[in-house]
This record gives C-alpha cells, structure tokens and sequence, in this order.
C-alpha cells in the first residue's frame, strides 16, 4: 500500500490547521509571559458558538466571527481572574477547559435540545474552499497545497505575520520586553497589564479560529470533546517549535503527520483502538528529544561559560 499519496499529505495540512492555530496563540502567549493553559476549552466554546452563529444567521463568516469574538471574551475573562485577581493562572486556564466541556453540553442541551450533539453546519454553511488557480494543475504538488479551507491558507499566513509583530513592531518588542522582564518592562513606560491583556486577547482569537475550523469545516457540527486535546497538543507544540513561530508550526505538521499516518493505517483494517495513541506517542516522543537537545545545549552554553572564565 502506497501510504505518502497526494491525499495523505493534504489530510496532513487539513489536521494541522486547527492545531497551528492554537500553537500561534501559545507562542504568542509565552512570548508576553502568559501561559494559556485554557486554550482547549476556548477552542470548544469557540466551536459551539461558531456553529451556531452560521446555523442562526445562515453565514459562515458570522459563524467564524463570532467564534473569534468568543474566544476573545473567554481568554479576558481568564486575563481578568489571572492579572486582576491574581488567581493562578494555571488554575484559571484549568477552570477554562472544564467550563469549555460541561458548560458546551449545558449549552447544547438549554439551546438546542441534544443530548452531545449538533449537526448543523450543511455545505452552505461550511467554512469554503479555494481552488488555486495554476497551482491546482501542477501534478500532484497541486492536489496538496490547493482545495484547502479559507483558514488553512490563513493559518499559515499568519505564521508569518506573528514573525512581523514580535519581531518587527514596537507592540512586539513590548511583548517580548514584558515576557523577559515585566519589572523592567514597567520601569521604562510599559504598561504590563495593557501589554497582558493584548497578548491574552490575540491568543484567545487565534484559539477561536482554530475552533471555528473544527465545527464549520473539519468536523461539520459540533460535538462533545471534539477538540479531542488540540489545544494541549499545541502547547506541547510551542514547547518543541522552540517557542518560535516557524518551528512551532513544524511542531503542529508533526502532530498532523500523526494523525493522518492513524486514520490511513486505520483504514486498512486495523483496530482503531490501536492507532488512536500514535498521535500522542509521537507527541510525547518529539518532546522528550526536544528536551535532551535543550539539555544538550544548556551543557554546551556551561562548558563555554567555564572556558571563558
């Protein structure tokens, strides 16, 4: 069997969007000193209200939009309880998926009526395709790159604008000033909380997007616990990017390749059972290298501090 087909390596891209989008908001987040550790239940907040909002309005845009502004709100509120109240925010994130499982299936059942369930989204109301002129026509490079959603190609699109706001913008550097050292931050004209908010509040929409995506396109409805770890798989995926944008995403097409490597597996005949853990085995294994080679060069930095002295 033929495994690295044309369709196995756009099942690899079409899994990896939602996680990217979540990694986006990670890299953000440790880049200002917040870790959010709530990125899996606004994901699932963000799905169900991203669903229903285009089954309301009968617009995906709507739907997408008010799953951004979910998310948004959801990560505040967590900013409030974290920088206001000073609760920890390991809890507050924690609190935040748990309201994003129990609280989507009271939602569900108050607004719709089911029991774990809403098939909502029809083909008119998914979030659409794009056919990329010229592009779609080269063999095989074209039945991998074209057809995907909207947010894909946005996904990766951003990975280069988060680039150019930490790196090439005065709100960037801030950012960065406040994650490296808020007292010193502060002690220049910094406003820590604004800069907090901010980074909490992009992290939130990204993680909203990323939930749109699984309800309106990935999945075409939502249902119960269908971020299935996404927004944990992509703080493991910050973590092993190096928490840089560019090797973050590698993280997130690893996770990706997982996945689709299970599902083609799977559809072989083998027990589901079976396959379902590959993702998380390969997870766990990209970063238990990763941490030997930060070790490694935690080692090598020392070595040459004592050579120098």
């Amino acid at each position: 069997m033929n495994i690295f087909t044309a369709d196995f390596f756009f099942s690899i891209i079409r899994i990896a969007t939602p996680i990217l989008f979540a990694t986006l908001a990670a890299v953000i987040g440790e880049k200002g000193g917040v870790s959010n550790i709530g990125l899996e239940g606004i994901m699932m907040m963000s799905a169900l209200f991203g669903s229903l909002g285009a089954y309301w309005t009968k617009s995906w845009l709507i739907g997408l939009l008010l799953a951004m502004a979910v998310g948004l709100l959801e990560s505040l509120v967590m900013g409030f309880f974290a920088f206001n109240l000073k609760t920890n925010i390991i809890l507050t994130g924690t609190a935040i998926n748990m309201i994003g499982s129990g609280g989507c299936l009271f939602l569900v059942k108050v607004i719709t009526g089911q029991a774990s369930t809403t098939a909502l989204i029809t083909k008119s109301l998914q979030i659409p395709s794009i056919s990329i002129p010229l592009i779609r026509d080269i063999p095989y490079i074209g039945k991998i790159i074209s057809g995907h959603s909207v947010l894909t190609y946005i996904a990766f699109l951003l990975v280069w604008l988060t680039i150019v706001l930490l790196y090439k913008t005065p709100l960037g550097l801030n950012i960065r000033s406040v994650g490296e050292n808020p007292n010193a931050a502060s002690s220049v004209g910094v406003s820590v909380l604004k800069i907090q908010y901010i980074t909490i509040g992009i992290g939130g929409i990204l993680a909203g997007m990323g939930g749109a995506f699984m309800s309106m396109y990935y999945a075409m409805g939502w249902s119960q616990d269908m971020v299935a770890g996404r927004g944990f798989i992509a703080l493991a995926a910050q973590s092993m990017g190096g928490g840089e944008p560019v090797g973050s995403m590698l993280a997130a097409l690893i996770f990706g390749f997982a996945s689709a490597l299970g599902i083609k597996i799977s559809a072989t005949g083998v027990d589901s059972n079976l396959v379902a853990p590959i993702p998380y085995i390969v997870t766990i294994i990209a970063l238990v290298i990763f941490a030997l080679n930060e070790k490694r060069k935690e080692k090598q930095r020392h070595s040459s501090a004592a050579l120098q002295k």
